[in-house]
């Protein structure tokens, strides 16, 4: 607990920095002169943007600045607010769901944000992409979290799915948990089929025999890559249809009978 020598000075700082510049008064490491500054009236948004690029700012001073609602009127301010370190939960979730979507899209790729913080904000983007337009949904999932990007994969619109597929942060796991699904599209699973990193995945060639949507023509084409003992694990836990495992069947028993030359 402060003592109350302690808390004259601050006050005294504090009354001190209401006579300078806002300029000056920001350069401060006193948190009550902070706090004087980012209430102040002539806080603009560059002087504020600058001042929240300093990682030590305490929590009571982010606080502060969240309820100047002259200067965070700013969109750029209440993405900047939201994904800083050391702002408290209850200020930057508020501020978190008036963001625009691709600033929450930054939010939740923010190296720095606190993990629920960016958590929420991909919860919030989620949330809001029934809404989005198809030419926006392909620049979000261009740059998108792994899991927004997962979620886009079901898309219902082709060129949405496709530009789902080329997300630099989907792994392997995010397009066989896609597969998996039961109302995964045939119009996914062929674009996987296709696709030219994907395709070549050992794992998701497996979760593609397994998935009913797979043309037979390639699937016999991934069956023929696959080791033998493998291939009949999958083959008996596959929703493919007869004709794949007779075909194959008959391939099988074809070099078994096949005489020697």
């Amino acid at each position: 607990m402060p003592s109350d020598d302690s808390t004259r000075t601050e006050s005294l700082a504090a009354l001190a920095a209401l006579a300078l510049p806002v300029e000056e008064a920001l350069h401060s490491a006193t948190v009550e002169v902070l706090k004087a500054a980012v209430s102040d009236p002539a806080l603009d948004e560059d002087l504020a943007l600058a001042l929240l690029k300093r990682r030590d700012l305490p929590p009571e001073v982010l606080e502060q600045l969240g309820k100047n609602s002259s200067v965070m009127e700013s969109r750029k301010l209440k993405l900047a607010v939201s994904q800083h370190p050391r702002t408290p939960r209850h200020v930057s979730l508020p501020l978190g769901r008036q963001l625009f979507t691709f600033d929450l899209m930054q939010l939740a790729l923010a190296p720095l944000a606190p993990a629920g913080i960016k958590k929420a904000a991909e919860d919030a983007l989620l949330n809001r992409l029934e809404s989005v337009s198809v030419g926006e949904k392909i620049s979000l999932v261009r740059r998108a979290s792994a899991r927004v990007a997962t979620a886009l994969l079901l898309d219902p619109d082709p060129s949405v799915m496709r530009a789902a597929l080329e997300n630099p942060g989907l792994t392997e796991a995010c397009v066989v948990k896609a597969l998996a699904r039961r109302d995964a599209p045939a119009a996914f699973v062929h674009a996987v089929c296709g696709h030219a990193k994907w395709s070549l995945r050992q794992i998701v060639r497996i979760a593609l025999l397994r998935n009913e949507n797979t043309p037979s023509a390639r699937a016999l084409e991934l069956a023929r890559a696959l080791p033998a003992t493998l291939l009949k694990d999958v083959l008996e836990r596959s929703t493919l249809s007869g004709n794949l495992r007779l075909h194959r069947s008959k391939e099988d028993s074809g070099k078994e009978t096949e005489p020697p030359r």
